[in-house]
């Protein structure tokens, strides 16, 4: 008996019904010519109903109807079938949902049409819980999830079109508003990242350093519109005889301009805390002493991989919300780590998947692309990101519905057992009591902060929501899955190997 017919029994609406006095005989309907033109998942209904002896009129009148619903056949229920006619809904519904699968195509078909319905990972909670599993999976074609958060691997690459007389860019220095930028890939094409910093910020000369300017800067002030000036040297070849450039840019003169960041959206990650004597400075914010509070971040219930854990939706080449314009899933994460433990429905309980993304930076907007200053640490970006996740099927919707308190995170001591890298865990909690805003560990209570915006993920969910209920975005569905759990993907530390000197080199 396959699995997924094995939870009928369970069922008790459906046990009532099949330990009830009232029987059915399975020989007539089962002989009846219309039988063979069934799937074979009545088979397996009859399986519970095949062991009961004696007729029934009205039963046997229901189970045809049943057998009806799914051939197209028209019936008559008799009237006096009329009070087992709600059962029988719940039956052919719980037949129904457990073959049921949908394909992108489909969605994208209602989603064109205007029919499409789209909620988000908040609201899909409430809905899972109000209708249950298999009622909401035939109602709902798909789920958005979002994130809003410091991302620090993010940078963006561009085209500024060949000066007169031409120069080679690569060939020299580059910086655009004093920021240095990476040139070594062709004469005009530059690349600028996040965390970039003006060699004239003293950093933390005197610590905590303030960063009040970098990379992540520069990329908001290019999407707001804004001129930036980009200065270069270089030594002048025959081709390309200009030495020196400073100019005025904006991206609506560049040939392109694309956001490429290598690993973002986190599937989950640590809670930092101190358990050092001293304040200190991190890229999860300012720790204080002794246990004195404690910073997370992640969106949680809305985050997209938690909301799919093992990335049966999510891959290569799935259209995304990037920046408030759209973009693509262009591989998996650096850092990408599947492989770790998770709790009973999936979810990870550390650090584990990440996505490398891309898009088109002229399409975006300030309000999701925005510069940060980390005091003590450094500059980066705040990325928003929404992801569309298809109902393919219940299993689908089950994962969505994962809420705050059944996401665990990891405690980890940020004063020395993260910089020296070890494996050291001081707790866990769930994110229900993070948002709760205090956590107990270690026979205290500790404030708890996020870095992520919860509100900013429920903003960019609500947009790609209503972006899909309008027609206005289709999906992609993935031309690669993303490594999962089996796949032998895993992050491994560095591997140190001293470099001997040599007086003589």
């Amino acid at each position: 008996m396959p699995a997924p017919y094995a939870k009928l029994a369970l069922k008790d609406d459906l046990a009532l019904f099949l330990t009830s006095p009232s029987y059915i005989n399975k020989s007539r309907l089962c002989n009846h010519s219309l039988l063979c033109k069934t799937k074979p998942h009545f088979e397996y209904f009859f399986y519970y109903l095949g062991n009961f002896k004696s007729a029934d009129y009205t039963l046997q009148v229901l189970s045809f109807q049943l057998l009806c619903k799914f051939t197209c056949y028209p019936v008559i229920i008799d009237s006096r079938a009329r009070k087992y006619y709600d059962l029988l809904l719940k039956i052919s519904l719980f037949i129904k949902i457990s073959t049921m699968q949908k394909t992108i195509e489909e969605i994208n078909a209602k989603i064109k049409a205007g029919k499409a319905v789209a909620v988000n990972a908040e609201e899909v909670i409430g809905i899972v819980r109000n209708k249950g599993i298999a009622r909401a999976a035939t109602e709902i074609d798909v789920v958005t999830t979002a994130t809003f958060a410091p991302m620090c691997s993010s940078g963006i690459y561009f085209n500024i079109g060949h000066p007169k007389p031409r120069m080679k860019l690569d060939a020299g220095k580059t910086f655009i508003n004093d920021v240095p930028a990476y040139t070594g890939f062709a004469a005009t094409d530059v690349m600028l990242g996040a965390t970039a910093l003006p060699d004239s910020d003293p950093r933390n000369k005197e610590h905590p350093g303030d960063f009040n300017y970098g990379g992540g800067h520069v990329i908001e002030e290019l999407v707001s519109g804004k001129d930036v000036r980009i200065s270069a040297s270089s030594y002048g070849t025959d081709c390309y005889p200009r030495k020196k450039l400073e100019s005025w840019l904006n991206i609506k003169d560049l040939n392109e301009a694309v956001l490429y960041n290598f690993r973002n959206a986190y599937q989950n990650y640590n809670v930092a805390v101190n358990l050092s004597d001293k304040t200190i400075y991190t890229y999860l914010g300012i720790l204080k002493p002794r246990l004195g509070n404690a910073v997370y971040c992640s969106a949680g219930q809305l985050s997209p991989l938690l909301n799919d854990p093992y990335y049966k939706t999510i891959g290569v080449g799935s259209h995304i919300f990037l920046g408030g314009g759209e973009g693509y899933i262009s591989w998996h994460g650096t850092q990408h780590n599947p492989d770790v433990p998770r709790t009973a429905n999936g979810v990870p309980k550390r650090g584990s998947g990440t996505l490398s993304i891309i898009g088109d930076l002229k399409q975006m907007k300030p309000r999701w692309l925005r510069g940060v200053s980390m005091q003590g640490y450094g500059v980066s970006l705040s990325v928003g990101i929404g992801i569309p996740i298809p109902v393919l099927s219940t299993e689908i919707l089950e994962y969505t519905a994962v809420t705050d308190h059944d996401i665990i995170a990891t405690v980890i001591d940020y004063s020395k057992a993260y910089p020296q890298f070890t494996s050291d865990v001081i707790g866990e909690v769930s994110y229900g009591q993070l948002k709760s805003g205090v956590i107990q560990l270690m026979n205290k209570e500790i404030p708890t902060a996020s870095l992520s915006s919860y509100s900013g993920a429920l903003e960019i969910s609500n947009i790609l929501k209503d972006w899909i209920n309008g027609g206005l975005f289709l999906l992609c569905p993935p031309v690669k899955p993303i490594p999962g759990v089996k796949d032998g993907e895993a992050t491994k530390p560095f591997n140190y190997r001293p470099v001997e000197r040599n007086n003589n080199h």
